[in-house]
């Protein structure tokens, strides 16, 4: 997406919020000489992108991925909305409020490379996976293929579907270290037979922070006549990618992970063929079958968080999607490097920087990940969350454009205290 033609077509009908907060170009156009490898270590650049945050002083948050918080800018544009909402009344609901949710679709769409006509606004990643989960036709016996490592929510919906449709859930297990991305696409496709009807990947794991090689399962997936439904709850506005070159059936996410909208956000893509396959959540007779918005009526719902996606939509393309990619994997790369080798401390994640971004997992061999999660917490401050299921056992890292590498000296040293 052009940053400028957005900026162009940011205003929506009946709401237009306010022009503030122009720090942002200015620090920007500090580091515009610089290529987003170079800018991803210029620290005094990201402190200014930190002072635009408004950070609770105390404990460092390194457990960003439930919720990325919303930098300032987009947190008063959304009061703004609500302000405004709240003021206009069921005027605004009755007349703008469709149009101006089709709108924020429309940027989504520009921004995941897909067509208008094949997104959704939704409220966050379950309700966009399990939407296709529970509404595909099932019969006896089709079975479907996913991961240990995939989503608890996902996972108890195929779960629901196995007692209601009496569909067959294989369920294999990726490696933490794979030794190449042949392994896992082979691994998928071990699980395959021919009545497999969907496959269901994460983009990036997020117990790990592993990235997996989608568009090449969607091949191998097609091959053999399955759908793929991509699990991008950590991935969108995290790392760079379109929707239509990984060629994927389905895929959902959450908008208030890494494009750091309010909280209630998501998106659903569906391609066009597949639209009029999919059983609507809620009954919805005012569309066409091959209309997506079929699937998307959700009864009276907070519309002031659906327009707050355009000011996220546009603080993300200011910021620059390359730089803030660099950054998040710079972070990543800058604390595990320093640990990966130590005794006693075992990193759940890859190594080679193509197969992980900002996420990262890390255990201390002689503590559970609720004690390792707790004594950072107590002892030094440090926010994270225990992970000990499906092969994982370890603290979440999750930091975000805001974390310095202050806090993460911090954190290494705790570590190493700790060994």
């Amino acid at each position: 997406m052009d940053k400028r033609t957005f900026l162009k077509q940011l205003p929506v009908l009946g709401l237009a919020a306010p022009a503030i907060f122009k720090n942002l170009d200015k620090w920007v156009s500090s580091v515009e000489q610089l290529t987003p490898t170079e800018a991803a270590e210029n620290e005094d650049f990201w402190l200014q992108i930190r002072s635009g945050y408004r950070i609770k002083p105390d404990y460092i948050n390194l457990e960003n991925g439930y919720y990325c918080f919303m930098p300032q800018e987009t947190l008063e544009n959304f009061i703004h909305h609500v302000r405004e909402v709240n003021y206009q009344g069921s005027h605004y609901m009755r007349t703008v409020q469709w149009a101006n949710k089709r709108s924020m679709a429309e940027k989504l769409a520009e921004l995941a490379g897909c067509t208008s006509e094949e997104l959704i606004i939704t409220r966050n990643t379950t309700e966009s996976l399990d939407m296709v989960i529970g509404g595909l036709h099932w019969q006896p016996d089709d079975e479907a293929v996913m991961a240990q490592q995939d989503y608890g929510a996902m996972l108890n919906m195929f779960q629901l579907q196995a007692k209601r449709h009496g569909v067959v859930n294989k369920i294999i297990s990726v490696p933490n270290h794979p030794v190449s991305d042949d392994e896992i696409v082979q691994l998928y496709a071990s699980a395959i037979t021919p009545k497999t009807r969907l496959l269901m990947v994460c983009h990036m794991i997020n117990i790990t922070g592993q990235i997996l090689p989608i568009r090449k399962i969607c091949d191998m997936a097609h091959s053999k006549g399955v759908q793929v439904l991509v699990d991008g709850a950590h991935a969108f506005a995290h790392i760079r990618f379109s929707v239509k070159e990984l060629d994927c059936d389905y895929y959902g996410c959450s908008l208030h992970k890494w494009l750091s909208t309010p909280l209630g956000a998501g998106l659903l893509h569906l391609k066009k063929e597949h639209i009029p396959n999919v059983w609507p959540l809620f009954g919805e007779m005012g569309h066409t079958d091959d209309d997506i918005r079929r699937l998307n009526h959700i009864g009276t719902h907070p519309v002031h968080t659906d327009l707050a996606i355009g000011n996220a939509i546009e603080y993300y393309l200011r910021l620059g999607p390359e730089r803030k990619e660099a950054r998040l994997r710079y972070l990543q790369q800058y604390w595990t490097k320093q640990v990966r080798d130590l005794p006693h401390i075992v990193l759940n994640t890859p190594a080679e920087p193509h197969r992980a971004c900002a996420i990262a997992n890390v255990g201390v061999k002689s503590k559970t990940p609720r004690e390792l999660a707790d004594t950072l917490m107590q002892k030094y401050r440090i926010w994270t969350v225990p992970i000990d299921n499906a092969g994982v056992q370890g603290c979440r890292i999750t930091p975000n454009v805001y974390t310095t590498t202050k806090e993460l000296d911090t954190f290494v040293r705790a570590l190493k205290e700790l060994v």
